[in-house]
């Protein structure tokens, strides 16, 4: 299969401080991939020196087609409209903007409102229909999902999924492993600037387990616990809350999610 990315030997510091040390990728052709890490491990700075974005101090890197980018920080004018949005991304690349495209991420809702008045989610909608005017063939994806709601994750999701099955390469960035179980072909770790780990996600859950994190919300504040066993450790967790409703301890909410990398 060919290999839509290739990256050997990538070097990047910023003065003194080495943020990557001789990174090693490769991602195939028609895969969704993800680069996983805590925050600060380099995620970002590897994606842009990727996408032609930062100046990288040595190494080489191989993009096999087209590519689309949705930044992690990406942001608009705050006037203009989701609509003008669109004509200008298509003037940029000399396209018409597939209105099946536009339809299924929802920014025919938005095409009169104003940046500043959508919500986090919309401006994720929009940031990725922007990224695909082009017809990209490879699609970077920084931190996709971070402030959606679980709504708006699933079906940010269910469209990624659909790019996969148009043939293109998705490439995203996240630290959630439960996003990446979900989405993702194969992945890679970083981890001081290196990569700790790189292979499919199933090689992963058998080299470290599975981790669970028990978010359980009370009128005293949110309480976090992590586990590899979630019914034992449930069991164990609301017994203990049991015996403290009568100190007038309710249970408002319980949040169960596969772990994650921050």
């Amino acid at each position: 299969m060919t290999n839509a990315l290739e990256v050997k030997g990538l070097r990047k510091s910023y003065g003194e401080k080495a943020v990557l040390k001789g990174i090693d990728l490769c991602v195939r052709q028609g895969d969704i991939f993800a680069l996983l890490g805590v925050n600060g491990a380099g995620k970002t700075t590897t994606l842009e020196c990727i996408e032609g974005l930062r100046a990288y101090d040595d190494g080489t890197i191989s993009v096999n087609g087209r590519i689309g980018i949705q930044l992690q920080s990406a942001a608009l004018p705050a006037h203009i409209k989701g609509a003008e949005a669109v004509r200008l991304f298509a003037k940029w690349n000399r396209k018409t903007a597939d209105a099946s495209m536009l339809a299924a991420l929802g920014v025919d809702n938005i095409a009169n409102k104003q940046y500043q008045e959508m919500s986090t989610g919309q401006k994720r909608r929009l940031h990725l229909a922007l990224a695909l005017i082009g017809d990209p063939d490879i699609v970077f994806l920084d931190e996709p999902t971070a402030g959606l709601d679980i709504e708006g994750r699933i079906s940010l999701h269910d469209y990624i999924r659909n790019l996969k099955v148009q043939g293109k390469t998705i490439i995203l960035a996240s630290h959630d492993m439960a996003e990446v179980e979900n989405l993702c072909d194969s992945i890679a770790i970083l981890k001081n600037g290196e990569i700790a780990f790189a292979g499919t996600v199933i090689a992963l859950t058998e080299k470290i387990g599975k981790r669970y994190n028990i978010q359980i919300r009370t009128g005293q504040g949110l309480e976090t616990y992590e586990s590899d066993d979630i019914g034992a450790s449930l069991i164990t967790i609301l017994k203990s809350y049991m015996s403290w409703q009568e100190k007038d301890t309710v249970i408002q909410d319980i949040r169960v999610d596969r772990g994650s990398l921050r």
